[in-house]
Parts: structure tokens; sequence; C-alpha cells
């Protein structure tokens, strides 16, 4: 479809999405009422329920109330209750009126998939923080109305559970059902998540979004799945060329011969123009960047908070000095953020979809912790969040530790920080991955290096200290890697000044390197995935483990090392 006729047919789409952004912006003005109300709805739509009738939902009529009847919980609690929903027992944790349409996989920090229902109110609410992150992005960015989207998701129906539910990722189930107009926008057709190799999904979405010059926007939650995206273009740029030319899909990538036939209309045939272009910028600059060919390029929609924080200078290497607006705080049990601003890490609290609590970073696992709502946060404090949802999570501690920013309306604006299972704490230090990331991505500044995956973790020893593991093709010279961890370390003693008292009396050794082979990181996490569940494209790499164990055990298992020390 021509780009003009595109955009006056979707004319009633974008007023939709605009008076969804409008209610939302009369929810955030008054966050305690907005708040107050979508308990009551929660709690009514999953009333008859076994586990609304176990704890006591009919006398629930207010948030103290609320509170007192249910404790904090987390994924463990309601266990039970979901393996039963797995079943076909939906009245085991939903209303009647709740129905559920699929389960989405979390790898979280266990050693199993967390399984989390997705029904058909949360599906809703889930839909609609997009829009209005959508609308707001487009109208601070017009040119993008006419312009092409590259995004990655993945299959919402990978398995089916006992009980006939899909499984897999939600980003694919709100992709499938989009309209016609909406689809026509995007480069990567819903059938390309069915691929079941990473490395070919991703080829094949970029030799797609490759012959198509009018990208505006590209977009997946983790920022290094576009950069090895970008750096994957790159790589293998003269097959891609040849494909575009001939209007082939390399027979060298693993993609099932159904898939291939549904792509044929998609490949559109030779395409020699748009590969001599291609071919140009290669002789031109000698290699093939998104920000070479894709010329029209205005946002990416990326994480930025937490340790994503530490891909930005990956993505302005690939992608050029564009401008990025956070996807938002989002995890398969909920959306939290909804950002309206470019580069910034913080967003609007999402009042209008979960019913939200929150616990002060220094009280929480205590036994009886201050638990505050929405309007009551202070700015420039951290805290814990607790969910509850319309999928029939109560009082949920994700464990995600975040920072009030300041407020809008009222509600609190909030940039995610880390998990809080990642404190590192060997001598009393308590290294947060938050100052992990603040320390490198300063010391990566200053040695202009771009860094694609690195991880700090403990060392036992007399003293013990931390190791930096990175792999070589990320350092230009042997010696780089000694001068990022000296940097690294002198910038998080200045963040923290326990790391930096354990320094200075010498109860913790120097930040130490430990080279890896290329292609270790990719390894690596390839096995956690396949072990965890979740898709690629949510898969967060953790920049800070706090296991005494991790290095060598990485080591032995992912290739060998060159210590430099």
């Amino acid at each position: 479809m021509h780009p003009k006729l595109r955009y006056l047919g979707g004319a009633a789409v974008r007023y939709r999405m605009r008076r969804q952004a409008a209610r939302f912006l009369t929810d955030v003005a008054d966050p305690r009422a907005t708040q107050a109300r979508v308990l009551r709805e929660l709690l009514a739509l999953n009333a008859d329920s076994d586990f609304a009738k176990r704890h006591g939902f009919a006398a629930i009529r207010s948030a103290a109330d609320f509170r007192q009847q249910l404790p904090i919980a987390d994924y463990d609690a309601f266990h039970p209750y979901i393996e039963r929903v797995k079943k076909g027992e939906s009245a085991a944790l939903l209303g009647s009126q709740n129905p559920l349409l699929m389960f989405t996989l979390t790898s979280g920090t266990t050693s199993e998939s967390k399984f989390i229902p997705i029904t058909r109110r949360f599906l809703e609410d889930y839909r609609r923080g997009w829009k209005v992150w959508g609308i707001r992005a487009y109208d601070d960015h017009p040119a993008l109305h006419t312009l092409d989207i590259v995004q990655l998701s993945s299959d919402h129906d990978q398995f089916r559970t006992a009980g006939g539910h899909p499984c897999g990722n939600i980003s694919g189930l709100v992709s499938a059902m989009q309209s016609p107009i909406v689809k026509t926008m995007y480069t990567v057709p819903d059938v390309v998540s069915k691929i079941k190799s990473s490395e070919a999904k991703y080829y094949t979405a970029l030799r797609l979004s490759l012959a198509n010059q009018r990208v505006g926007i590209v977009m997946t939650a983790n920022p290094s799945t576009v950069i090895n995206l970008a750096k994957l273009g790159d790589a293998r740029k003269e097959e891609f060329i040849r494909d575009v030319a001939d209007g082939t899909l390399s027979d060298r990538v693993e993609v099932a011969p159904e898939i291939r036939h549904a792509l044929r209309r998609r490949l559109r045939g030779p395409n020699r123009r748009r590969a001599r272009e291609l071919d140009e910028i290669v002789g031109r600059t000698g290699h093939l960047y998104p920000s070479e060919y894709w010329p029209n390029l205005s946002l990416l929609a990326v994480w930025t908070g937490g340790s994503a924080g530490a891909y930005t200078a990956g993505l302005r290497k690939y992608f050029g000095d564009i401008p990025i607006r956070d996807h938002g705080l989002s995890a398969s049990e909920g959306r939290m953020t909804i950002p309206l601003s470019d580069n910034r890490a913080d967003g609007l609290l999402d009042v209008g979809s979960h019913y939200f609590e929150f616990i002060p970073e220094a009280e929480h696992g205590s036994s009886h912790p201050t638990v505050l709502e929405a309007h009551e946060l202070l700015e420039g404090a951290n805290y814990y969040i607790l969910l509850t949802t319309a999928s029939g999570l109560c009082r949920y501690d994700i464990r995600d530790v975040v920072r009030c920013t300041g407020f809008e309306g009222g509600t609190p604006l909030l940039e995610f920080l880390n998990k809080g299972s990642q404190i590192s704490s060997i001598t009393g230090e308590k290294i947060s991955e938050s100052q992990v990331v603040a320390a490198l991505k300063q010391a990566s500044a200053e040695l202009r290096l771009d860094l694609s995956y690195y991880t700090m973790s403990p060392v036992w020893g007399d003293p013990p200290g931390y190791r930096l593991l990175v792999e070589e093709s990320d350092l230009p010279a042997r010696d780089a890697a000694d001068r990022l961890c000296a940097s690294a370390d002198a910038h998080l003693q200045r963040l923290n000044v326990e790391y930096g008292e354990k320094r200075t009396t010498g109860r913790l050794t120097p930040l130490a390197p430990t080279l890896l082979p290329s292609g270790s990181w990719t390894r690596f996490a390839r096995q956690r995935q396949s072990k965890l569940g979740g898709s690629v494209e949510q898969y967060k790499h953790p920049c800070l483990v706090p296991d005494l164990k991790f290095c060598e055990a990485f080591v032995r298992d992912f290739g060998k090392t060159d210590d430099l020390k």
C-alpha cells in the first residue's frame, strides 16, 4: 500500500489511539482515585475464583483490607493455582468473566520457566499501553506516520499446555491481532516469529527489511538484539546483497519450507537497484550499517534502563545519533511504565492497568515493611514494586528496583535500576547491578570502547575481589582490558563508598579482567534460553552475577580464557 494511502486509511486508528492517550493523561492527573478504581475492578474480575474465595476477596472494601487479607507473594505462592489453570481449571485463579488466552513464559532467576496467565482484560490493558506509547512517539516524530517499522517479536504459540492453551510470547499475540492497515507498516511478517533458530530468524528479518529504504523505526525490547542484528548485517553483507539482488532467501538459512513458501510474496523478486545501493554503501564506508542503509530512520525503541543502558554506545555506532525512546518497564507479569519522552530511561506509571504498591528499598524483606501507593512515593527514592493484575497475580513481588525521578499530574515517573537479586556483597560492599553499569559506562566512554556484553562477578581469595568477564573481540589490544578495569574500579569506588572503603583498606583486590573467546556470551545466552524459557528478544544479560563460582564455571563451560593478571 502506498504510504500516503495508508496514512489516510489509518486516520480512524490514530483518532482512537489519541483518545486513549487522552484518557491515560486523565488517569495520571489523579492516580489515587484511578488506582482505587483499578483495584476494585481487578478484585471483582476474579472474585469467583478459588484463589479469591480462599483469600476472602468478598470482605475487601479498601486498600487496607486488601493488605490485611493477602500477604506479599512471589511466584511460588501462585504456582499451585497456575498448574491447575494449565490443566484447564481456569477457575482456580481466574474469574468466569476473565477468559484465559495464553501463557507467556519468563525465565526470571529460577531454575525453570514461569508460566504467567494472559487473560482478555490483561491483553486489553497491555495493548492500550502500547497504543498510548505509540501515538505519543509518532506524533512527536511526524515523519514516522508514513514510514515503515522493523519489529522483532517471538511466537505466541510455541507449544500447548495440557489444557490446550498456547504458550509463548505476548508480543507475538499482539502482532497477530493487529489490524490489516497497521500490518502493512511492518517489514517483518508474523510468520517470521515461527522460525526456531534465532540466527535464522534475525537473518530473515533483516533480509526482508534491507530491501526497504523507508524504515523509520526499529523496535524490540532488548537493545542487544538490534545491535546483534546490525552486526549480522555487516558480517554477512555480501550474502544479504546477493539475496536482495536475486529476490531470494539464502539456502544457508535454516527456515522451514512452509515458512519459505509463506514469505515468497514478501521477497518481491529481484531488486537490482536496491542491491546496487547497498553495494555502494559498502564501497564507500567499508561496512553495512543501519545508519547508512536506512536513511529515514527516525527513532529506536528499546530498553534503556538498568543494565540495558550499557548498550547506548553500541546503538549509536550502528544506528547513528538518532532519538531513543525507552520501551517502558515491562515484564511477562505486567507493564509498569509508559515513557513519553525521548532519551530518558524513566516513564509514567501505567496507573490505569494494574494496581501498584511500593516498598522502600531498605525495607524489602523485612517482616513488616512500609507499603506505599503510587501517590505516596518520594522523588529520588528507590522502591520495590508489587503488582496486582488482571491475570490473577496479587501483591506479586516482581523484585524490580525502581527510582522515582519525579511526578507528572501526581503520578510518579519511574526508572528501572536492577533486579533486587542483583546485589553482590562479599565484604559488606553491597554492589548493585546499576552501579556496575554506571561504572562501566563511564570507563568505556573514557577509553572509547564499544562493549557488547560483559559481566562482573566476585571470586574468592585472600583477599577476595571481582573479575570483569569480557570478550577479546570487544577490545582493541590486550592492555585495553587492564585500563578498562582500572577505570571502572575507580568509578565504582566513587559510586559505592563501601566498595571504595574495602578497596582502600585492602579487603578487596582491584577489579581484574578475564578475557573470553569471541562468541562466549552468545553460547551462554542460548543455553539460558533453552533452560529457562522466555523469548530471545526479552533476554536480559546479567551485568552483575553475585555468585563466587560463576567465573570459574563460565570459563569451564563456555571456552578457555586468557587471564591478564
